[in-house]
């Protein structure tokens, strides 16, 4: 296993057939013996964040926007919110906060979404429903047959781009044009 792939981006490789994860881009936050842990940052649900915090019983006040698509994190947990944040701006709470990078961070703590809703969280957020986990080695297997392919993390794909360019501009990235991609699968080296 390599555990100094985290963290990184695990972009779909044109080839993956998966419905849920075809043309995906995850945020690998964790990566152990034991399985790992990341969030599609790129398939929008139908749901917009003003709806997950009426349902959840938070105030908003006017100023917030609450317009923005919240992404579907994976297939694994829907029920379950996380936030996906620029940790720079703001006083932050520690507690219940995976500090990813110096510009992404991960957290479940409802003080997040309340900071957001008061207009004091950070500006810079992706609301997650579930997460995309892989049990012991079948991330490395997946990795190895081609499935994913592994690229440098960058915030600014995160938080600067549309969530449908996402995927192409992490493959470009790696200098890969998936219209020119032949073949399913990659070879080994």
């Amino acid at each position: 296993m390599d555990t100094e792939l985290t963290p990184c981006f695990l972009v779909a490789a044109p080839s993956l057939a998966c419905p849920f994860f075809n043309h995906t881009v995850v945020l690998l936050v964790d990566h152990r013996d034991d399985g790992s842990l990341g969030f599609v940052i790129n398939r929008p649900s139908e749901l917009r964040l003003g709806e997950i915090l009426t349902q959840i019983g938070i105030p908003t006040i006017d100023e917030v926007p609450t317009n923005d698509l919240v992404m579907m994190g994976g297939p694994v947990a829907p029920e379950t919110g996380w936030l996906v944040f620029d940790p720079v701006e703001g006083d932050l709470p520690d507690d219940g906060v995976l500090h990813v990078h110096d510009r992404l961070a991960v957290s479940a703590n409802p003080e997040m979404l309340e900071r957001i809703a008061r207009g004091d969280g950070p500006p810079a957020h992706l609301m997650m429903l579930g997460y995309a986990g892989w049990g012991p080695g079948q991330l490395d297997h997946e990795i190895r047959e081609g499935s994913w392919i592994v690229v440098d993390l960058d915030p600014s794909l995160v938080f600067d781009l549309p969530a449908d360019e996402r995927w192409i501009a992490a493959l470009a990235k790696l200098g890969i044009d998936p219209a020119r991609v032949v073949g399913t699968s990659v070879a080994e080296a």
